[in-house]
């Protein structure tokens, strides 16, 4: 039988037994959270998208700038979102190790660093898809060493006194120079390298050799970047000094290589010569036609209104690869026209020519990299290689007779051949759109490099012979000349012998 039992039946008061029952809640609450506290997992810290690895060994000359260097590259990585190990022990360069990282900077290694399977490990890790970014005495590293030399450009020869000198930022579409203006003047020691790296580079940087006492290279790059089988490879030939490690410019430089080696930015690291500019902050040879326009500013064009067109009429354009740098905001649209007759009317151009777009959002023959209505680019291709908008992309648009082939960033994402008879690649002129309020699409370092003896696609029509048009109004003939799609016409319909023909825009009006 069960009895009802009192505290005092207990031998407890009422007052004690409540203190017992409040440490024994308190005592079943604890047990309780301990076991929740033991079930379930803490939370982890926010992983970093990608790690780097700084590597500082150095069998020569050590510079007492690594310090500063490795905390700087600690500080970028914290603010924006990559780990950092550091070391100096070659041990760390096997294949299971590196493999856990995007990046390894040589930060002024010299000398030999690594031994015959350390080197193996390494060329393995770069050609897999690994970054490799050299600072500044990397140059002065591994000249035993034949694909180290490839990898990083070019060694290191001499170099004067420390001193001030104008650097020219040659790519300001990559991210490690998008920040600065066409020239830089800083103070570093500056070196001389045993061979020119261009042929074999992408330069984003040179030295203005009259701004300072030492140089004797001529064309003087100091900076660039390239592919490298799978991975990728920047060098820097700035960053002696302490002092450099604290400098906004170049931290941001050094920030935009580490993120592009890491493949967390795209560029276009192709070697690049024998290009013209058509504009590099000068607009001579270029016109305006329809509303809207482009604000000028540092050597930056930036569309505004539109819908318009500003169209480069000094020179028509046969076979040739155009690049130029282009930036976008939010989900602006603009595009770049080609193959076009001279005209006062950008719709004009957008009949007779092909536009490959810049757009963030529409049908995917109306997007970025597409031929507008006519072609889609390959998407998975173009958004790989895409910067997002606020950032600079590069396109190439290489026109071989009546073939079109799109680059964004180095990546073919369009290859398009032309078999309209009413429109022609193989001439024309260049222009780039200002589509209308609210779509602002910046350009810069518009170049062309003319294809001397480059083998034409077949026309779209079966003859090269112009073609009878028939005119709008009575009395009034017209050619239209098959290749071009432009039409030849006597004025006023004149009979008189030796009169004055004139080409014109086949509009369907009399002239």
């Amino acid at each position: 039988m069960l009895r009802h039992l009192t505290p005092a039946a207990l031998g407890r008061t009422a007052g004690s037994d409540r203190k017992t029952s409040v440490l024994r809640r308190l005592a079943v609450t604890a047990v309780a959270l301990t076991a929740a506290a033991t079930a379930i997992p803490a939370i982890p810290a926010h992983a970093a998208a990608f790690k780097v690895l700084v590597f500082s060994k150095t069998a020569a000359f050590r510079h007492d700038s690594i310090p500063a260097g490795i905390q700087a590259i600690r500080e970028l990585g914290a603010a924006n979102d990559f780990a950092v190990d550091a070391t100096e022990d070659a041990n760390a360069f096997t294949s299971g190790n590196l493999a856990q990282y995007k990046a390894v900077v040589f930060l002024s290694t010299t000398g030999d660093v690594l031994n015959a399977s350390q080197q193996t490990a390494f060329q393995s890790y770069i050609d897999g898809g690994g970054g490799y970014v050299g600072v500044h005495s990397a140059s002065d590293t591994e000249y035993d060493w034949p694909y180290y030399g490839q990898l990083m450009g070019a060694w290191f020869n001499n170099h004067p006194a420390i001193q001030q000198a104008t650097v020219r930022n040659e790519d300001r579409a990559h991210a490690a120079a998008a920040h600065l203006g066409q020239t830089w003047t800083r103070t570093d020691e500056w070196y001389n390298y045993r061979t020119n790296p261009r042929a074999n580079v992408h330069v984003l940087q040179s030295l203005n050799e009259s701004s300072y006492s030492g140089g004797n290279m001529g064309d003087h790059p100091i900076t660039w970047c390239h592919p490298q089988s799978s991975g990728r490879s920047f060098y820097t030939g700035l960053g002696h000094t302490q002092e450099s490690y604290s400098d906004t410019n170049f931290r941001t430089l050094l920030l935009g290589g580490i993120r592009y080696a890491a493949k967390a930015v795209n560029a276009d690291c192709r070697p690049e010569t024998g290009y013209t500019a058509l504009y590099n902050g000068s607009t001579t040879g270029w016109s305006q036609v329809g509303p809207g326009s482009f604000t000028n500013s540092d050597a930056t064009l930036t569309s505004q209104g539109g819908m318009g067109m500003l169209y480069y009429g000094a020179k028509e354009f046969h076979s040739y690869s155009l690049k130029l740098d282009w930036r976008m905001t939010g989900d602006s649209n603009s595009g770049v026209i080609v193959g076009f007759p001279p005209t006062s009317d950008p719709n004009t151009a957008l009949n007779t020519g092909y536009e490959v777009q810049i757009d963030a959002t529409d049908t995917s023959d109306k997007t970025t990299g597409a031929i507008y209505g006519v072609k889609s680019a390959d998407i998975a291709a173009r958004d790989a290689a895409l910067n997002p908008p606020g950032q600079w992309n590069t396109y190439e648009l290489l026109v071989e007779g009546e073939r079109l082939q799109v680059f964004l960033n180095g990546t073919k994402i369009n290859d398009f051949t032309n078999a309209d008879p009413a429109r022609s690649l193989q001439q024309g002129y260049i222009g780039i759109q200002n589509h209308g309020a609210g779509n602002e699409v910046a350009y810069r370092n518009i170049r062309i490099k003319e294809l001397a003896g480059a083998s034409p696609s077949p026309s779209p029509s079966p003859s090269p012979s112009p073609s009878p048009s028939p005119s709008a109004s009575a009395g009034t003939s017209a050619l239209r000349g098959v290749a071009s799609g432009r039409c030849l016409d006597v004025n006023g319909a004149s009979q008189t012998n030796g009169a004055a023909a004139q080409i014109w825009d086949c509009n369907g009006q009399a002239n």
